[in-house]
């Protein structure tokens, strides 16, 4: 079955994305605030994905072994997530490969997910990688959080305490803004004022 005979098709879907700290999370939090539409979040589908004896942490098990676990827990015998990024961030091949699981995963959950708010006629769907894992076609419509790169490096330093060449080699695995832009239906500006993003998503729901 087609993915949009999945979902509602008069529904309205909304893709917010951005690059890595952008103010996503920020922005996210606003609109639950204060705005009364279901909110499916990638990153917290990616973390359900991934917890233990579920089919996507046998997978990484299999392929990185125990290495991966994270020791400060190891009751639970969780995958320590920021190692996980560390060596996807470190090792392409590795980073192709864990993407070539859980998109799929992830993009199936959502799917799953969208349509228990038949009811609703918006949902926000965030996705980070939207373009990159090529979420689009479940999405009605694209909303892209636009932030300076200095400012995007100097949150990065600040949130993950890494360097800058760190923070820069981050926010170069994404696509750029400009390559964004142009698959994008409306720009979110979070460069300086905080109200423009707001009065833009007053008007927009």
């Amino acid at each position: 079955m087609d993915i949009l005979q999945k979902l509602k098709n008069n529904q309205r879907r909304i893709g917010l994305t951005g690059g890595i700290a952008s103010g996503k999370t920020t922005i996210t939090n606003y609109i639950r605030e204060h705005k009364n539409i279901p909110i499916i979040d990638a990153d917290n589908l990616s973390k359900e994905l991934i917890k233990p004896n579920t089919y996507g942490y046998k997978k990484i098990l299999d392929y990185f072994g125990n290495q991966i676990i994270d020791t400060k827990n190891n009751s639970e015998k969780e995958i320590n997530r920021k190692l996980l990024r560390n060596i996807i961030f470190k090792h392409s091949e590795s980073k192709e490969w864990i993407e070539k699981l859980l998109h799929p995963l992830i993009k199936e959950k959502m799917i799953k997910e969208c349509s228990q708010y038949n009811n609703n006629q918006t949902i926000l769907l965030v996705i980070p990688l939207l373009f990159e894992a090529k979420f689009e076609d479940i999405c009605t419509e694209i909303w892209l959080v636009k932030c300076p790169r200095e400012l995007q490096k100097k949150r990065l330093i600040t949130r993950d305490k890494i360097c800058e060449k760190e923070a820069y080699d981050s926010i170069n695995l994404q696509l750029s803004f400009e390559e964004k832009r142009k698959f994008s239906d409306i720009i979110l500006d979070n460069s300086d004022d905080q109200n423009k993003w707001i009065n833009a998503i007053k008007e927009l729901l």
